[in-house]
């Protein structure tokens, strides 16, 4: 990165000639470079860095490859794979990997839950051989092959996916982790080896014998209804999948979800906590050792998400907004400052907001909201009342040299809204956009910034 504007000549004059002829001031270029990024995910590629890591006799890990980690068990006669990634690049790697501990072969391929990192790689572990591969039946969408009963928004979900997970900025400068994976990892064949489940699992689980090798298949919904945890007891090994991760769970997906069930997730950490795992085998990040430090962190886990709900659903039942709880709800100090409850995947303010939603629905209880007027009309409003368009634009330029960029940015969208921002207008909120990026602990949060960003600038 270097210093000048966004447009890539020096200076960034705002343009004269919106719809009241104003000429607006100058925002002068900012180095964008020196701390581009929080401190703290400065650390990530280090954290991230691939290996293959046994975990128990005959267990391993393969982590660092992708976004999510793929899991081995050796068995007598051949071996069991729990999860597969989320491309067949990625696969294609970590199974060379694992082919440098045993050639025996792949009988059977475990899948965690349905999301799209997990399963993509399947058809690289299952050729050559014919394994039995195994899924939970509580999904009432066959997500695993992507179809659904009614048509859904998929192009708004394929935008706001690449902007979540930065798919496309480059590496490290505007990526440098997903918050609980590595930034620089292999995207080609994303996707492209989902293949059926040959049996479902239904009910509340049921145990399974093969390679020699025993394992307890139980249902555990939390990031997803249709989760299945994997308890190996010989090994004290439980595979948890994304029920835990070193990281502020992602109780709302900027990339846009349905509502997570929060309570369900809550009660899925006592679930796991009973089976008294010595290692605990995450869907992401590293895996952890030792009975009593699992138990605190699932502990502090579980403590996390219902401070949240508590939190919230009292302020809803005192007439608190949607807006006051996400600015007002936050994890007591103790739990905030715990390494696996930093905000790097989940955010606080979005979980509220998604409790919020999920229910009671989008009316926030104040009647004024019932009926909001349009935003190019509140904008036009609002610019007058300021005293016009240059009146705003001399408030996003004091904003943005206070680095009060949230404020600058609502500025400058009434200024776009109303059509009174000058040709120039979208390279400012590129501008600020990439300066409130700087700040940001949470991975998802910077990518959407800094590729929402990008497509203002090609625009």
């Amino acid at each position: 990165m270097h210093e000048r504007g966004m447009n890539g000549h020096g200076p960034l004059s705002l343009l004269s000639g919106s719809q009241t002829d104003t000429k607006f001031q100058t925002i002068d270029a900012v180095k964008l470079g020196g701390a581009p990024m929080h401190p703290e995910l400065q650390a990530h590629p280090e954290y991230f860095s691939k290996d293959v890591v046994q975990i128990a006799e005959d267990v391993y890990q393969a982590f660092g490859f992708a976004a999510s980690n793929v899991y081995m068990i050796v068995g007598d006669d051949g071996v069991v794979i729990i999860d597969t990634t989320e491309t067949t690049t990625a696969a294609e790697n970590v199974l060379a990997e694992f082919r440098k501990i045993t050639d025996l072969p792949i009988k059977t391929i475990i899948l965690t839950h349905s999301h799209r990192d997990h399963i993509s790689g399947a058809s690289v572990f299952a050729a050559g051989g014919n394994p039995e591969i195994l899924a939970s039946d509580r999904s009432s969408q066959d997500a695993l092959l992507e179809k659904t009963i009614h048509p859904r928004a998929v192009k708004a979900l394929q935008v706001r996916t690449k902007r979540q997970f930065g798919i496309g900025l480059s590496y490290p400068d505007e990526i440098i982790g997903i918050g609980v994976g590595p930034g620089d990892r292999p995207l080609k064949g994303m996707g492209a080896g989902i293949l059926p489940p040959t049996r479902r699992i239904g009910g509340e689980g049921e145990k399974v014998t093969t390679c020699g090798i025993e394992l307890e298949l139980a249902m555990a919904p939390g990031e997803t209804p249709d989760h299945m945890v994997v308890w190996y007891a010989d090994r004290k090994v439980l595979f948890c999948g994304d029920n835990f991760y070193r990281a502020f769970p992602n109780l709302y997906a900027i990339r846009g979800t349905e509502y997570r069930d929060f309570d369900a997730w809550a009660d899925t950490l006592d679930q796991l906590m009973a089976f008294e795992p010595e290692v605990l085998a995450p869907g992401h990040t590293k895996a952890m050792t030792g009975a009593d430090t699992i138990r605190e962190v699932l502990t502090d886990y579980r403590d996390a998400i219902r401070h949240i709900v508590s939190e919230t659903r009292n302020g809803m039942d005192a007439g608190k907004t949607i807006d006051e709880l996400a600015h007002s709800v936050h994890l007591p100090p103790e739990l905030a400052e715990k390494p696996h409850l930093r905000e790097y995947y989940g955010r606080v303010d979005f979980a509220v907001r998604a409790y919020f939603v999920g229910t009671i629905g989008w009316f926030d209880g104040n009647p004024t909201s019932l009926s909001p007027l349009s935003p190019a009309d509140e904008a036009h409003r609002f610019i007058e009342l300021a005293g016009g368009p240059e009146a705003v634009m001399t408030a996003v330029e004091k904003a943005r040299a206070e680095e009060d960029y949230q404020w600058a940015l609502q500025l400058i969208d009434r200024l776009i809204h109303a059509g009174q921002g000058g040709g120039n207008a979208k390279a400012i909120k590129a501008l600020l956009l990439r300066l409130h990026a700087r700040d940001q602990i949470n991975c998802p949060t910077r990518h959407y910034y800094i590729q929402s960003a990008k497509e203002l600038e090609q625009g």
